[in-house]
């Protein structure tokens, strides 16, 4: 007797249901996916225990016929496709007919639907993928879908589902995402008697993202048009100081995807400009001609294949250098400081009568009074070289960060001095500004630095004495392995014994002592570089450590042209807003921020 059999109709379509229903946010998915196709403005969905128990979707689409609504339950039936070379262009988000009778065969369904100017609907219930009753009833016009206790007839599937606070998180970000596609369409969800979103229709998709996620001026606009491609969308600042992991919703023609050569784009875009690796928050829009996209590439239709890959991944990488370059500089806001108790003599009117300052108002020793109530005395600050700083004097109003204006440029600054010889103040014509010196020295620097690699190598001085350093094994292996390229930013070096290096030569940017200095922090940065990296990043990684290290330092007094100097050449850089590492260059006290603390408006 043969061993192979035929699997009956229920069995091969729970096997199939595997594909295309992993979890109760993909029959969310599908169902909303066919209410858009069906041309509905307004929908409400429903869970219950994230969806496991039900799933409802009722929309007010064009519904169906009642010979459709029993077709729709069959396998590959379905009205967007008729031949094969419709799958050359498909311009709807469903196109299979595999989504409804896929998930009716793991769950007990219902279908009720009533087509626009007819005076009843039809309803049908299947239990498991087979049909249990069909009857005309009342409806509203449109279609309703239930899905109730999914998987019950595949406890295998139905253990493998995490906890019900975990699919109904699931459900909320397929339908954000699918609201953030479709602003023009109203969403409602709702889990047991709580309304977890509620978006009404929105004229535009800054609307729409204010509905989902409030103001939001850290998100700068992508506008690009090239190739046969539209991109646009919102991503954030490189100053932006949020997580490093953010949301990452990327559409092409609406579609959600996850693709692999869009990740690498959106994250090669960043790392131009910073070697801080961070995963960005992005609300990305792709637009291209139907035929450029091949969209039945995989069963959930997460995931897509260009036609010309190479051409998408440089439309959308420049797409997004281009916003990153103009993004704003993060602003201050004043604010009244919460009222403290603190002892008489922490008091303006204590010290004065003989009480002692408290610790983040202490003056400098060497400075007079009049340094610490001017900010230009050499109070606080870092370790001489660390680039960094500390809290400096408060004179009763809180300074606190705001989020980047993603309108605001660079423009001409008039430095006016130094605070603790750490930042320089300067104006123009919209405000204050806060530059950290260090900082920003260093990204005018990083960017010298990395244009003169492209013409070949940076100058380099020979030292009369060769430098000998001491290292790790692991360091010395780290900065001998990238031999080629510290000749090529101006260092000569060789192994010296197992754990020691001789440097024969030094970038003519640095003098010696910060030579030996940088080499150290690159052996550590190269040391935890990928050693299959490609040279550009580790060219970044050895080019911001030159950078950081020749940069001026904190406490470190300028002569008026220095500040001048380092403001002219931060405006001519691509990315003033960040060093290299992340780190942001300034701070912004608007024009209007001051006047309304001073109720001019």
């Amino acid at each position: 007797m043969g061993k192979i059999t035929r699997l009956s109709s229920e069995l091969a379509n729970q096997i199939a249901a595997g594909e295309v229903v992993e979890r109760p946010a993909s029959v969310v998915k599908e169902l909303v996916e066919n209410a858009i196709d069906a041309g509905a403005r307004r929908l409400s969905i429903h869970v219950e225990l994230g969806g496991k128990k039900q799933v409802r979707v009722d929309d007010d689409g064009e519904g169906m016929e009642p010979e459709d609504a029993r077709l729709a339950i069959e396998r590959h039936a379905t009205s967007k496709i008729r031949r094969s070379d419709d799958l050359a262009a498909i311009l709807t988000l469903g196109f299979r007919g595999e989504a409804l009778p896929s998930i009716a065969s793991v769950s007990h369904f219902v279908l009720r639907s009533r087509a626009r100017g007819r005076s009843s609907g039809t309803e049908i219930r299947v239990n498991g993928g087979a049909v249990a009753a069909e009857q005309e009833v009342a409806a509203a016009e449109g279609t309703v879908v239930e899905v109730n206790d999914l998987f019950y007839n595949l406890p295998a599937r139905r253990k493998f589902l995490k906890s019900d606070g975990a699919e109904s998180a699931q459900v909320s970000r397929v339908v954000t995402q699918l609201a953030l596609a479709y602003p023009e369409v109203g969403f409602t969800l709702t889990s047991a008697a709580r309304t977890v979103l509620q978006c009404p229709p929105a004229g535009s998709l800054r609307d729409r993202l204010f509905q989902l996620y409030g103001e939001r001026n850290d998100l700068i606009d992508v506008r690009k048009e090239a190739g046969g491609l539209r991109i646009t969308g919102f991503i954030a600042a490189l100053a932006d100081q949020g997580p490093t992991r953010g949301p990452q919703h990327v559409f092409v023609n609406r579609r959600i995807v996850k693709d692999k050569t869009i990740a690498h784009a959106i994250i090669d875009s960043y790392s131009t400009a910073s070697i801080k690796e961070r995963s960005p928050e992005v609300h990305l829009f792709i637009e291209m001609p139907p035929e450029a996209v091949d969209v039945n590439v995989h069963p959930t239709k997460a995931e897509v294949r260009f036609r010309e890959q190479s051409l998408v991944h440089e439309v959308v990488r420049r797409a997004l250098m281009d916003a990153l370059g103009q993004g704003g500089v993060p602003q201050l806001q004043l604010r009244p400081e919460t009222a403290m108790h603190m002892p008489i003599a922490a008091t303006i009117p204590g010290v004065l009568s003989g009480g002692v300052f408290p610790s983040r108002w202490m003056p400098d020793s060497t400075g007079g009074a009049s340094d610490a109530v001017s900010g230009f005395g050499r109070t606080g600050g870092s370790p001489a070289g660390s680039g960094s700083s500390r809290t400096g004097p408060d004179f009763g109003g809180q300074v606190v960060p705001l989020k980047s204006d993603s309108t605001s440029d660079i423009r001409p600054m008039i430095p006016l001095g130094q605070f603790r010889d750490t930042f320089i103040i300067a104006v123009d014509d919209q405000g204050i500004a806060i530059i950290d010196q260090h900082v920003a020295h260093e990204r005018v620097l990083f960017e010298r630095v990395m244009q003169k690699l492209t013409a070949g190598r940076l100058e380099s001085q020979r030292l009369l004495v060769p430098l000998l350093l001491e290292l790790l094994p692991g360091a010395h292996q780290a900065l001998t392995g990238r031999k080629v390229e510290l000749d090529r930013l101006g260092f000569e070096i060789e192994s010296f014994g197992e754990a020691t290096v001789k440097v024969t030569a030094v970038p003519a940017l640095l003098d010696t002592e910060d030579s030996s200095t940088a080499l150290r922090a690159l052996a550590d940065d190269l040391e935890g570089l990928d050693r299959g990296a490609h040279v550009q990043d580790a060219l970044q990684r050895i080019a911001a450590t030159m950078a950081c290290h020749a940069a001026v330092k904190a406490n470190y007094p300028l002569p008026y042209e220095k500040m001048t100097h380092i403001l002219d050449e931060l405006r001519a850089t691509a990315y003033s807003t960040i060093c290299p590492h992340g780190r942001p260059v300034m701070l912004r006290l608007t024009r209007r921020e001051i006047e309304k603390n001073f109720e001019r408006i």
